[in-house]
């Protein structure tokens, strides 16, 4: 963690409210037709593809009034340790929540706005210090949850007018994220230990290795656990940092 990720997270997330806010006035002035263009219609094929519009519009000013500073706070908490894992994160939540709207909300209620990834930045953020075995993202994490468990009322059924499916669909997309995405344990740190994220990284010396003078292949380095979904995860994100992302 550093200032300046800090500093990226707040001025992403800024963006992104700004954005949402900019296409409300758009939509206010439209009469709300986006929503009916671009919002989730369940069990409809040529709608699904709206599962990645649909968190970037609301029905009315008090929609999107509710959604701004939860939205922008959890999603603050979710980015400050890297942009990259960050959208990969917002990926899959957004993912999550408008399938799980897409295949299990009844009837032809249409559903936009940004409470799915509310509810997954939250998931996310809850449970992130736990898969990356880090102190200081589980002290975030309760601090999240102190402020905003209330939020998890509307995740249930009982609350009409709101889709509870995307909440809960997007709340499991913020879990599976963060197990997706976890980190791996730095070797300083025992098997089974803990870590804050707060280490210096040092550049080790790079010696030849065991057997190339001889032309024997060199041994395997023992891997450290943390299986095929997180390995999956560091080489994608290894893969855009490349590319420049």
């Amino acid at each position: 963690m550093s200032v300046r990720k800090v500093r990226d997270a707040l001025v992403l997330m800024g963006a992104f409210i700004g954005l949402i806010w900019v296409l409300q006035v758009f939509n206010w002035a439209d009469g709300y037709r986006l929503d009916l263009h671009f919002g989730i219609l369940p069990h409809h094929v040529d709608r699904l593809p709206e599962i990645f519009s649909a968190p970037f519009l609301h029905f009315s000013w008090q929609h999107i009034e509710g959604n701004t500073v939860p939205l922008f706070v959890l999603g603050v908490l979710a980015a400050y340790r890297g942009i990259k894992k960050f959208l990969l994160a917002t990926l899959i939540i957004a993912v999550a929540s408008g399938l799980a709207v897409w295949l299990f909300q009844s009837g032809n209620e249409l559903t936009v706005g940004a409470s799915g990834l509310i509810f997954g930045y939250f998931g996310y953020v809850l449970t992130r210090g736990f898969f990356d075995r880090n102190l200081v993202d589980i002290g975030v994490g309760v601090v999240a949850g102190l402020l905003y468990w209330t939020i998890l009322q509307v995740a249930i059924p009982g609350n009409p007018g709101i889709s509870w499916i995307g909440h809960l669909g997007g709340l499991l997309g913020g879990v599976l994220a963060a197990w997706v995405l976890r980190t791996r344990v730095p070797q300083s740190v025992a098997r089974g230990g803990w870590t804050t994220g707060l280490e210096r990284r040092t550049p080790r010396p790079t010696a030849p290795a065991a057997g190339a003078a001889s032309g024997q292949a060199p041994a395997a380095r023992p891997g450290r656990p943390g299986g095929p979904g997180s390995q999956a995860a560091d080489d994608l994100l290894r893969e855009l940092e490349e590319k420049g992302f």
